[in-house]
C-alpha cells in the first residue's frame, strides 16, 4: 500500500470491494454528538455510494452536514474514508441503487431480493448519497 492511499489504490479496492464487507458509519446529530450504524455501501469511480430510507437518522444528519466517516472492518485489516457525502439520487434511482447494493450482498439469493423490493423498498422513499473522501487511512496487524 502507498504511504497515503486513495480509493483508486488496486490493493484497497479489492479490500472494499470484497463480498459482503459492511461500513460502519458515523455522521454527526444535531446536538453535536456521534451517531453510527452499519450499511451497505458500493465502491464507484468517484467515491462511495450509500443508500438509506428516508426519515432514519443518518440520511437526516448528512442532509444537514454532509462531513462523515466510513469504516470497514475485517480481522487483520481496517480501512477508514473521512469525506463529505452528498444526495446524488431519490426517486426511482434511488430504488434502483439499492436493488444494485442487494445483488452485491445477496448475489446467489435473488428470491431474498425481489422479496426485499417487494415487502420493503417498494413502499419507501429511498435516497443515495456519494462519500466523496478528503482522506483514507488503513491499519494491517
Amino acid at each position: 500500500m502507498p504511504d497515503k492511499p486513495t480509493l483508486s489504490d488496486p490493493a484497497l479496492r479489492r479490500f472494499l470491494q470484497e463480498p459482503g464487507r459492511l461500513g460502519v458509519l458515523a455522521t454527526i446529530n444535531l446536538s453535536g454528538t456521534p451517531h453510527q450504524c452499519v450499511v451497505w455501501y458500493r465502491l464507484t469511480d468517484d467515491g462511495i455510494l450509500l443508500n438509506s430510507a428516508e426519515g432514519r437518522r443518518w440520511p437526516a444528519n448528512l442532509r444537514r452536514d454532509g462531513r462523515t466517516s466510513l469504516m470497514v472492518v475485517d480481522p487483520d485489516r481496517y480501512v477508514v474514508v473521512r469525506g463529505r457525502a452528498e444526495v446524488v439520487a431519490e426517486g426511482d434511482q434511488a430504488q434502483a441503487d439499492i436493488v444494485a447494493l442487494a445483488h452485491l450482498y445477496h448475489r446467489d439469493d435473488p428470491a431474498t431480493i425481489e422479496k426485499l423490493v417487494r415487502d420493503f423498498w417498494s413502499h419507501q422513499r429511498r435516497v443515495s448519497f456519494l462519500l466523496r473522501p478528503w482522506s483514507v487511512g488503513t491499519h494491517e496487524e
